[in-house]
């Protein structure tokens, strides 16, 4: 990150000629985000560009916090806008997902927890008395007026995508000219207070000079901030950047550099280069719904996630790249439910660019060792502790525990859930080299780890001794464990056939699939916790329904399967009084596999109505906070939960709209992704399907569930006759080429096949704190 090429720096020009061209940033007294924005062919606008503005956040009351600013980010450098200590200042807090302890001798959550950083702030000649802000999320541009007691001050605000530094402009009123930045560091320590050793300290003091803080490290290396203001006529630009390094202190000369050559461009051109990746990220996909609350709901979490995290850099931690000011204890990631219910969102709206989990598994899979107890660490057993950094590190002496022994945790299934998720990308893209080089070998070890444990009872069948089932109970046959290990062991069987690999384990891996004991049940409630344990209370972690979803170990359609389904959800589901964010989430997607479409709209709204269940709520910028702790988590796996309603492919099945309520008549996607990497369009018209249409990026058979009565035309991307066969009410199978497209609709329908922002059912107000 930050790195400029030599033709990239003589691109800039003389402060002259961007004093003429810096007022682009302003076109006509626009707002920030509004003016040069590109449009569609012959001059129109995009619906993607159209639902994304109509998306936008309002300020017009000054935030206080984490819980209630705007935020900006590439994916590195994260930034927060709100209140100061004193009325005159405005702050700009600062985060970085790179900027962490190297203390490994503690555990993750101390001695690799993410630092703190500080603020940059602002301080004008009077008191803020009103904002008025909007935050872009098309050209992820944060902008409007702040007003005070002396005047008023335009400004724009960017974390630049490709070069990872803040850029603000300002056009301040004569009363407020001379309003000045500063910074204001905070103590680099662990804000963590589960478990601190007693020997623990912060890191050294910061050294401040003019336009940078320098921050080192006890362990070496250490991470600096430089900012640098230019003047251009009556504005302003102003620079600041983070740069860290470990183990060696290359991060003070970094971060200036980085801010001097910034500073040093023409912002337009600055501008118009973040802008176009922002406007292609927004492009790939599309969603659009009546109910206009959820509709800007979900394209603040696609906005979101691609500010939180990229494929290259760290996996995304609770708070994302945006570190609260007064902390708490998640310092650092959490692999024991959050990431894994984080990211699935990244495959089905079609972006791999944000895929950080796979890519980490592919380059720090080693460090999973570190995590198995050491008499079980024979080279070929991985596992996965929590809390862990972004290399996959627990540190200090933090394992997983031995299953059946008082060191057992509820740990035991991160790793194979976490894997799920790299799966899910295989799944949707079909990248063999995916499959071959990051899920086969690492998830063979990781299953591993559970051969240690499992045995043959007297029935014959393979049991596992004693684990918990996470955040409830101990139980031997733990559900939570046994589903994650059937899904293990059918898939490393199933991929070395798809890769065409002689391998001998995979008798093994059959017979603990055929031979695992089947999940514990009883006659009302359905599938146990584990054996003899029941779900007595209200519980927030679906872990003993995996096996329903995300695995989808169970098909719906068959009437067994089904019943099973429907006893265990309605127990889970009785007493919500415990339930947090993604209780809710993860209801809504159980009820749109289970065929329920106003269950899952109903438990979708009711996170999203901002209802304080447990003490946790969605906050007023769709961030997360459950009691005092902050996450980012449970909005994203909300936003899955609309796409469920929308597409779902599972079993060779893609169905169009499978969970619309019947309150929707309209809706409309484009580019979503379904697994067997199909890329999917479809449009909903006055409660009827009017086409749906496909694209296979890999040639996967597909058998598709598009949902129109009667009879229907079924064509190539040329309008020729595709044939075809019938696999069901409303559904058909049929051979697609890699590249090919079919498009179905009733006959002799001629629908416009472009994505449309469908009718809005009412007005709602925008998120964030409008007036």
């Amino acid at each position: 990150m930050g790195e400029l090429s030599r033709r990239t720096v003589l691109r800039s020009v003389s402060v002259a000629a961007a004093a003429a061209a810096f007022g682009g940033l302003w076109a006509d007294g626009a707002s920030p985000g509004l003016a040069a924005e590109p449009l569609g062919r012959g001059g129109s606008r995009t619906p993607h560009r159209d639902v994304a503005m109509d998306a936008r956040m309002r300020w017009q009351r000054l935030p206080k916090n984490w819980q209630e600013a705007p935020f900006l980010a590439n994916g590195y450098l994260g930034v927060q806008a709100y209140a100061g200590e004193s009325p005159q200042v405005l702050k700009f807090m600062l985060s970085h997902t790179q900027v962490q302890d190297q203390r490994i001798q503690w555990e993750a959550g101390i001695g690799l927890s993410r630092l703190p950083i500080g603020a940059v702030t602002l301080t004008f000649a009077g008191a803020i008395t009103a904002v008025d802000w909007t935050l872009d999320l098309y050209n992820a541009e944060l902008g409007g007026t702040i007003t005070t007691t002396c005047g008023q001050v335009a400004f724009s605000a960017v974390v630049h995508n490709d070069l990872g530094v803040l850029l603000v402009s300002l056009d301040p009123s004569a009363g407020e000219s001379g309003a000045a930045w500063g910074f204001s560091p905070l103590v680099s320590a662990t804000t963590r207070t589960v478990r601190k050793p007693p020997e623990y300290t912060a890191n050294p003091a910061p050294e401040q000079t003019d336009g940078c803080c320098a921050q080192p490290m006890t362990a070496g290396g250490g991470y600096t901030t430089a900012w640098r203001e230019r003047k251009i006529g009556t504005k302003r630009l102003f620079a600041a950047a983070v740069a860290y390094s470990f183990p060696k202190s290359t991060h003070t000369r970094d971060a200036i550099s980085l801010v001097g050559r910034t500073v040093a461009m023409n912002p337009d051109y600055l501008l118009s280069w973040h802008r176009r990746w922002w406007n292609t990220f927004h492009q790939r996909s599309f969603v659009s719904v009546p109910d206009k609350q959820v509709q800007r709901f979900y394209w603040i979490q696609l906005y979101k996630i691609a500010s939180a995290t990229r494929a290259e850099g760290p996996v995304t931690a609770e708070w994302g790249p945006w570190f609260p000011e007064v902390g708490n204890s998640w310092t650092a990631v959490w692999w024991n439910l959050n990431v894994q219910v984080a990211y699935p969102i990244v495959n089905s709206s079609n972006h791999p660019e944000l895929d950080a989990v796979t890519e980490t598994f592919r380059r720090d899979h080693a460090n999973l060792e570190t995590s198995v107890p050491p008499a079980y660490r024979d080279g070929d057993t991985y596992a996965l502790s929590h809390p862990g950094d972004w290399r996959l590190r627990p540190g200090g002496v933090r394992t997983v525990g031995v299953p059946g022994t008082p060191s057992k945790t509820d740990q035991t299934g991160n790793l194979l859930w976490g894997l799920h998720n790299v799966w899910l990308a295989y799944r949707h893209h079909l990248d063999r080299a995916v499959l071959r080089d990051v899920l086969y070998p690492t998830l063979a070890k990781a299953l591993n780890f559970y051969r240690h444990f499992l045995f043959t009872g007297p029935d014959g069948l393979l049991h596992l001794p004693l684990t918990r089932s996470p955040e409830y109970a101990d139980a031997p046959d733990c559900t939570y464990d046994l589903s994650l290990i059937r899904w293990a062991a059918n898939t490393l069987a199933d991929s070395a056939r798809i890769l065409r690999i002689n391998e001998p384990r995979v008798p093994i891996w059959r017979e603990i699939a055929a031979k695992l004991v089947p999940y514990h049940e009883d006659p009302a409630d359905g599938v146990l916790i584990g054996d003899g344990v029941r779900l007595a209370d209200s519980h927030r972690h679906f872990s003993h329904l995996l096996w329903l979803y995300p695995l989808r170990e169970r098909d719906w359609e068959r009437p067994a399967d089904r019943d099973l389904m429907t006893r265990t959800f309605r127990h889970w589901s009785a007493d919500q009084s415990a339930w947090h964010g993604y209780s809710y989430a993860a209801a809504s997607s159980m009820s749109s596999v289970m065929d329920q479409p106003e269950e899952a709209l109903r438990y979708l709204k009711v996170f999203l109505d901002r209802t304080v269940v447990a003490d946790t709520e969605l906050t007023a910028n769709t961030m997360y906070r459950e009691g005092s702790n902050l996450a980012i988590e449970s909005p994203l796996t909300a936003a899955q939960s609309v796409v469920d309603m929308l597409l779902q492919g599972h079993g060779g099945v893609v169905k169009a709209f499978p969970s619309v309520s019947s309150s929707w008549p309209d809706a409309s996607i484009a580019g979503l992704r379904a697994e067997g990497a199909f890329l999917v369009d479809a449009s909903r018209r006055g409660g009827a399907t009017e086409f749906v249409r496909v694209r296979s990026e890999a040639g996967a058979p597909l058998v598709l569930d598009h949902g129109i009565d009667g009879e229907i035309d079924v064509r190539d991307e040329r309008g020729r006759r595709l044939p075809w066969r019938q696999a069901g009410a409303r559904r058909i199978s049929l051979s697609l080429r890699r590249g090919g497209t079919v498009t179905v609709t009733p006959r002799g329908g001629r629908p416009d096949f472009g994505p449309r922002d469908v009718p809005a059912l009412g007005t709602v107000p925008a998120w964030g704190l409008p007036s």
